[in-house]
């Protein structure tokens, strides 16, 4: 599956799936969702990031198995 705001780069947090232009993987956006913080807290605390970004990065972790280190 293609994903429009999600890349990943051996260059950059040792290859982990991340926010295309961020250097946010999607294992800290899950974190922090899973520890309590809403979209709208990302958002604010991210401005770059958009709801269609975090939206995918929600489908990604569907559709992929997150291994925590």
């Amino acid at each position: 599956m293609k994903y429009k705001y999600i890349t990943t780069d051996p260059g950059i947090l040792g290859g982990k799936p991340i926010i295309k232009g961020t250097r946010l993987s999607v294992q800290f956006i899950l974190e922090t969702i899973a520890s309590g913080a809403s979209i709208e807290n990302l958002l604010e605390e991210f401005p770059y990031l958009s709801k269609e970004t975090i939206q995918e990065v929600l489908n990604f972790a569907a559709n992929n198995q997150i291994n925590s280190e």
